[in-house]
């Protein structure tokens, strides 16, 4: 995967930033479900909000490919365990302010980590399951915070490292849980200045921010666009400077041939994979004869390598990203069900299993998200898989609000969907169990539903812990 930055003159290893200026970048979506992070599980939300707000502790920047390596934000040291490995106690910064003045406590990061963990009634928390091992999280004082487990695990500091552990106002959230789904008000380096439905977001440097010397910037203003081609557009005519998110091989070289030294490329994989999700709880996705014929019908290592020439996917993976401890290799994988190297072989037993089922020649719908890459790609070539086998299938396309709310409420035949970041999950197609830096944006993580068939697969190392990319 590749992201992309105008450089005009890139700056030397050890020249110092310059203070100033605005940052205008592209975020691949047109807006975010809600702006609540505690909520939603999309990268639409973070590439909008996260600058505004403050996190206990984080992935070190300088050092993002390790599992280990964490940073304080809000807090002054990260803690040993105390315990036997069941508490953990974290000292808060004093003189951190809400943008409107109000001080930040211990008593905030308590109360938005209980807001995470132990959801109130009727307030969706797609992380509540990453936190099983949590039993209480209080404030014993304005400058402590106590985590205390249920058991001792060494999952416990990378589940808080999650950039969507955005830290609100206790009394806002004793008010209105559900408030900051359409309110903006953190304590991070900039402050909110504008939204224009659909169109952009603005922030202005915080100047109480209490890391100093910090943010460089003036301000950013973040611009929505679910199209590629509008993207690599803005990007090449210089009305943007970057894009996060990534883009595919083919689009990174005509922005290098396009552009020249005008413009830096930084490549590397990403913790993420494409997934269908029948719906289990509708006729025929509830036979399990009928969703093992849906993966065993894709062709995913040919497809791999085709799809990678115009869709920011690359490797066939499970839920584990490649080359990590846990991960398949090639050999263990061609034992499975849709990984099978005789892809003939393969659809050969779909058909029959559809035809076992009543289900030959069987139609429905598959919802996606209105964002190309990979989404539509991805969708475009599985409708095309399932053709070989009969199947006819047309491809519903949704806003991410909508996309999203229709995962949720369960209106749906079949869903793509994408995930990234911590979750264990038994396959209920192929019976294989994976452990991985992984979730589902719509389920709130959940390991038994809804039941996903992967497509691709993985695209890699673990840069970041986003949550669906």
């Amino acid at each position: 995967m590749a992201v992309a930055a105008l450089a005009v003159s890139p700056a030397a290893a050890d020249e110092e930033p310059k203070y100033g200026g605005t940052l205008t970048y592209m975020i691949p979506a047109d807006a975010p479900p809600s702006f609540d992070a505690h909520r939603e599980g999309t990268f639409a939300t973070v590439h909008s909000a996260a600058p505004f707000y403050s996190v206990l502790i984080r992935v070190d920047p300088n050092n993002p490919f390790s599992t280990t390596d964490f940073v304080c934000d809000l807090c002054t040291a990260v803690p040993r365990p105390t315990d036997d490995g069941k508490t953990y106690t974290f000292k808060i910064r004093e003189g951190v302010k809400f943008h409107d003045g109000t001080p930040l406590t211990a008593a905030d990061v308590a109360a938005s980590w209980d807001h995470i963990i132990h959801p109130p009634e009727g307030v969706l928390s797609p992380r509540e399951s990453h936190y099983m091992m949590v039993d209480t999280v209080t404030a014993p004082d304005p400058s402590t915070v106590v985590f205390r487990l249920k058991f001792p695990t060494a999952a416990f500091l990378p589940s808080l490292a999650d950039p969507f552990g955005f830290i609100y106002q206790k009394a806002i959230l004793d008010k209105d849980p559900r408030w900051y789904e359409k309110n903006i008000l953190g304590s991070g380096p900039f402050k909110f200045a504008g939204l224009e439905i659909g169109q952009s977001i603005k922030g202005v440097k915080n100047p109480d921010y209490y890391h100093k010397g910090s943010p460089y910037l003036h301000g950013f203003t973040g611009i929505y666009a679910d199209k590629q081609a509008v993207r690599v557009a803005a990007l090449r005519s210089d009305q943007a400077a970057i894009e996060f998110r990534g883009l595919p091989p083919s689009v990174r070289d005509e922005l290098v041939d396009a552009l020249g030294d005008k413009i830096a490329v930084q490549g590397s994989d990403w913790n993420c994979g494409q997934m269908v999700t029948p719906n289990h709880k509708r006729k025929p996705f509830d036979d399990v004869r009928v969703r093992r014929a849906l993966t065993l019908a894709i062709d995913r290592w040919h497809g791999a390598p085709e799809l990678a020439r115009i869709a920011n996917v690359r490797t066939v993976g499970g839920i584990v990203f490649p080359g990590s401890p846990l991960a398949a290799d090639k050999e263990e994988f061609q034992d499975i069900a849709g990984y099978w190297p005789d892809i003939e072989r393969s659809r050969a037993e779909a058909r029959r299993l559809l035809q076992e089922a009543g289900a030959a020649g069987l139609s429905f719908e598959l919802v996606n998200r209105n964002i190309d890459q990979p989404y539509k790609y991805d969708a475009t070539w599985v409708i095309d898989q399932w053709s070989k086998i009969g199947l006819h299938v047309t491809q519903r396309v949704l806003p991410t609000g909508p996309w999203l709310e229709a995962l949720r409420n369960g209106s749906f035949d079949a869903a793509m969907k994408a995930t990234a970041t911590v979750w264990s999950i038994r396959c209920s197609t192929c019976n294989a169990t994976c452990r991985s830096r992984s979730m589902s944006p719509a389920t709130g993580g959940s390991t038994t539903s809804p039941r996903s068939i992967c497509t691709i697969g993985c695209c890699g190392k673990p840069t970041s812990r986003t949550s669906e990319p």
